[in-house]
């Protein structure tokens, strides 16, 4: 398994290459543990195997920590991963639904992307498909309504094959997200609609792993990692101004630096 402090380099890098454009550096940071141990706790991403496991990115910001994970394991190349926002490229801020390439959704507008992942759920529920369907959330996406009418669906169908992950990190855009809109803690939130809730240190890559191999028997699980915003670069951490913004060469040598040796 790739070193989650060498994912974090690659995003790093691929960010500063991105110059002006800036990226959504922040949230990528935070979920990297999350999402590279799950493409390494032996479920099936094969992109041309209909009966594939699937990861939905509805925090759809965190494309490039996604990116990079799937340059980790073969997914898509090296040279894809290079065209990561400049001119012709399919690797957008914000993910571009390509099957091929190992990516399941069109990610941007939030809270759709768990909606999608019902629907997913049931297609292969009703298909006799025997899949896991894993969807990530962010906390601050969670301040939308469609969010809980989709957790509320996914009980009532009895999803079991589908697991929501919220990387829970604190930060939104505008603000830390018990001042615009408190809904702490998450957990008790997903317990009320009646999923299974194992919440964890979302950089503990033991942790996510042991989380990774639970399953409920007739409702979704919901899995609540804690987690730090920008993690790894001192001058990012838990800092709001860094849910997107432009490195300069000073900070990308600093940075570089500093995840090298966390």
């Amino acid at each position: 398994m790739a070193e989650c402090k060498d994912i974090r380099k690659r995003i790093l890098e691929l960010a500063f290459k991105a110059g002006s454009n800036g990226s959504h550096l922040g949230g990528s940071l935070s979920a990297v543990e999350i999402l590279n141990t799950l493409y390494h706790s032996g479920f099936n991403f094969n992109p041309s195997d209909e009966t594939r496991d699937r990861l939905i990115l509805s925090k759809g910001h965190a494309a490039l920590a996604l990116y990079c994970v799937l340059e980790s394991v073969g997914i898509i190349t090296k040279e894809d991963a290079e065209t990561f926002e400049q001119n012709g490229t399919t690797l957008f801020a914000h993910a571009k639904k390509n099957i091929s390439k190992g990516i399941e959704f069109s990610g941007g507008s939030l809270s759709l992307g768990i909606s999608y992942a019902i629907g997913v759920a049931l297609a292969c529920k009703s298909k006799g498909i025997n899949n896991r369907i894993f969807v990530l959330l962010g906390d601050g996406e969670c301040d939308e309504g469609l969010v809980w009418e989709a957790v509320m669906s996914a009980v009532n169908y009895h999803l079991n094959n589908l697991t929501f992950i919220v990387d829970c990190n604190g930060l939104q855009s505008d603000g830390y997200t018990k001042d615009v809109m408190d809904h702490s803690p998450l957990e008790k939130k997903f317990e009320g609609f009646g999923c299974k809730v194992i919440s964890l240190d979302g950089h503990s890559e033991k942790e996510v792993s042991e989380a990774y191999k639970e399953k409920s028997t007739d409702c979704p699980l919901a899995i609540v990692a804690h987690t730090v915003k920008g993690k790894g670069v001192s001058f990012m951490e838990n800092l709001q101004q860094w849910h997107h913004g432009t490195l300069t060469q000073a900070q990308y040598e600093q940075a570089m630096e500093e995840v090298s040796h966390e």
